[in-house]
């Protein structure tokens, strides 16, 4: 095969007087945006010049005509002063290289395409938590015949869900496919994906497959449920290593996140690889030194992934998210300004920051003092499976703090997100029984708030500042690094993977449709990616994937103090209560007369002030008068009587009351009749 051309330029003015071959050009970059903007002396400009002349094909053999008679009528082109000859002559070995090597380009950024479309199996992906929220992470996958539960995670309530501590998932879909459901896998041990597991075991028991420190962390909450005996449900993983779970055959990938031991799971299903990448960032420089088994990621991509699961939470976030070991620099910094006591607070599970903590109070001779139940059960925990190997004589128990300097004392706390009974909480308030707050006192909280948490952080940090105390918190801009991808983290993960389909997970709206436009940077097609809600369930096959249905979702409010459930009509009514107000009537109705016996009892709370109490009464007192004169009482079946009456009276005093004071409070008619 043989296009020869000549070309011969006047300055920036470049004259194409030969036969170009299109078709093969428009074959070697079929991207019709590609190279647009290209004004060079390519094959593509060259082919795109309006005096080229097209080749006439042999669609049968697929042979180029070859054209001999060239144009003699050349421009010249000066180059260093001089008039030359430029020779773009195209032998034909290689234009064969450059066809072939197109063929390798695409093969290599299109591996998918290997999986075989002839597969009429489906599997079907329902998220239960984690999309339109921060946390509470959980999801089904399901073949025809079998499915796994990923992670059983808890959220945070809101300012309106009085008296309750965390929300659970409802776990109606997992009763209704219990049968199916062959175990239980956990990617890491943030409460966000395991704080719900006890509750789950409570009604349903399955196999639950995690690394030891994520299991160990679920085997303290079983502890705490009473829940000791189903240990035995639990299956300690090995990465790099497939376990079969149904249909399905697993392998837990090394991740780097904000807590130890975190994965992402490499899914092979009877249909094509899944990738679910689970919480990431790609930190270079972890604490542990273990980094991304990015190599797994390039294995699997390589082979073909049929879809992604990918964290979305930071997809807002331009650049990368700086390693962890950033913070430690900054502890260096706030460890040697302080005078007195240092008080650091972050998240419990967070075992890199605690210890990078814990090195820098150690190096700087203070004695390390552990406050707080779930940080004292974390730290035991990881020191016990040597994730912290920091001697036991560096650490002294709270009523030991008096016996030292205050230059010679750092507490380890928890309470970073402002929770009332958290310990930092309590010391703010002054009502911890050992730590008393000081002037001379420095306090870190290492952390961020998480969102819904922004109110009860903001009136930490007031309580604290009124108690005198130095508080270090967003002014050092390293105090503090998210355990989560931005998006050049996410675009690597895209890029190594190259999946057919895409499902961005855990996030609100706007993150997993944010990640989804980076995906699509990222050569994603957009026909091939979904934004999903809590419910959709998403049908994937080799040739598509579709909503299919919605199920039933919900969250069950949990208190803390006693572990169980509160139903969710109390925390609608404590909300009511909070925002609307409550009236009490106590009514004695005469059955002979129809009239009141005596004057009404009328009580409000929340819905007056004290001083318009009587006037507010008085208004009840008419209201009821005057339904009675217009009613006419039965004179049997007394407690049926007394029923239809109260609720006649609770509709015509709701009415009045919206009336005038524009609100529905709870009201509580009694009627006597007497």
């Amino acid at each position: 095969m043989e296009n020869n051309k000549e070309i011969q330029g006047n300055n920036n003015n470049g004259n194409i007087n030969n036969k170009e071959n299109t078709e093969h050009n428009r074959r070697r970059n079929p991207n019709p945006y590609r190279n647009k903007n290209n004004n060079t002396n390519s094959v593509e400009a060259q082919a795109n010049s309006k005096n080229d002349k097209k080749p006439t094909h042999n669609r049968d053999n697929k042979n180029f005509n070859r054209n001999r008679n060239q144009s003699r009528n050349n421009n010249n082109q000066r180059r260093n002063g001089r008039r030359v000859k430029i020779d773009t002559t195209v032998p034909a070995d290689m234009r064969a290289a450059i066809i072939e090597n197109e063929k390798v380009q695409q093969e290599r950024m299109n591996p998918w395409k290997r999986i075989s479309l002839a597969s009429k199996g489906k599997l079907r992906f329902t998220p239960l938590g984690g999309l339109g929220e921060i946390g509470g992470n959980i999801a089904v996958l399901e073949s025809e015949n079998s499915a796994f539960v990923i992670d059983v995670g808890m959220s945070f309530p809101d300012e309106t869900m009085h008296g309750v501590d965390i929300l659970v998932p409802d776990f109606s879909y997992l009763h209704a496919i219990k049968d199916k459901i062959k175990g239980i896998v956990i990617t890491h041990a943030h409460e966000d994906h395991i704080g719900a597991v006890p509750y789950l075991f409570k009604e349903l028991k399955f196999p639950i497959y995690g690394t030891p420190l994520a299991l160990a962390m679920i085997g303290n909450k079983f502890d705490e449920h009473g829940l000791q005996a189903d240990k035995k449900y639990f299956r300690y993983i090995i990465k790099r290593k497939q376990y079969n779970i149904g249909d399905f055959k697993i392998e837990w990938m090394h991740m780097t996140h904000s807590i130890v031991d975190a994965c992402s799971l490499a899914i092979e299903t009877p249909i094509g690889t899944i990738i679910h990448t689970a919480d990431f960032k790609i930190d270079h420089t972890p604490i542990d030194g273990y980094t991304a088994d990015l190599h797994r990621f390039a294995y699997y991509g390589s082979k073909g992934v049929l879809c992604l699961f990918s964290d979305s939470t930071n997809s807002h976030n331009p650049g990368f998210t700086k390693s962890e070991s950033v913070v430690g620099k900054t502890f260096d910094t706030l460890f040697e300004k302080a005078t007195g006591r240092v008080i650091m607070s972050t998240f419990s599970s967070n075992v890199h920051r605690i210890f990078q903590a814990m090195e820098r109070g150690v190096k700087h001779n203070r004695k390390i003092c552990v406050i707080g139940r779930s940080m004292e059960r974390n730290i035991e925990t990881t020191r016990r499976l040597g994730y912290i190997d920091i001697d036991d004589r560096h650490f002294i128990e709270p009523h030991e703090v008096n016996r030292y300097r205050d230059d010679e004392i750092l507490v380890v706390t928890t309470g970073s997100q402002g929770e009332t009974m958290a310990a930092l909480s309590r010391m703010a308030t002054d009502e911890h029984r050992q730590i008393k707050l000081k002037p001379t006192d420095t306090v870190i909280i290492s952390a961020s708030a998480i969102p819904g948490n922004e109110a009860s952080v903001s009136k930490l940090m007031n309580l604290l500042l009124k108690a005198g105390v130095t508080v270090r918190y967003k002014e050092f801009s390293d105090i503090h690094v998210s355990g989560h991808a931005s998006q050049e983290e996410q675009k690597l993960i895209l890029r190594l993977v190259q999946p057919k389909f895409f499902l961005p997970v855990h996030g609100e709206y706007n993150h997993i449709k944010a990640h989804a436009q980076t995906a699509v940077s990222c050569g994603v097609d957009e026909r091939n990616i979904l934004l999903m809600s809590d419910g959709d369930q998403i049908e994937i096959t080799p040739k598509y994937i579709k909503k299919a249905k919605t199920v039933k979702t919900g969250k069950r409010y949990i208190d803390n103090q006693n572990n169980k459930e509160i139903y969710s009509d109390v925390v609608d009514e404590r909300q009511k209560l909070s925002t609307e107000g409550i009236v009490n009537v106590v009514v004695q109705i005469s059955e002979q007369t129809g009239k009141l016996v005596n004057k009404p009892v009328v009580m409000s709370h929340g819905l007056v002030p004290d001083k318009e109490d009587k006037r507010f009464a008085s208004s009840i007192e008419q209201l009821i008068e005057e339904y009675l004169i217009h009613t006419k009482l039965e004179q049997s079946a007394n407690a049926k009587n007394a029923k239809v009456i109260e609720d006649d009276l609770r509709n015509v005093i709701r009415k009045h009351i919206l009336r005038h004071y524009k609100k529905y409070p709870i009201i509580l008619p009694t009627v006597f009749l007497v």
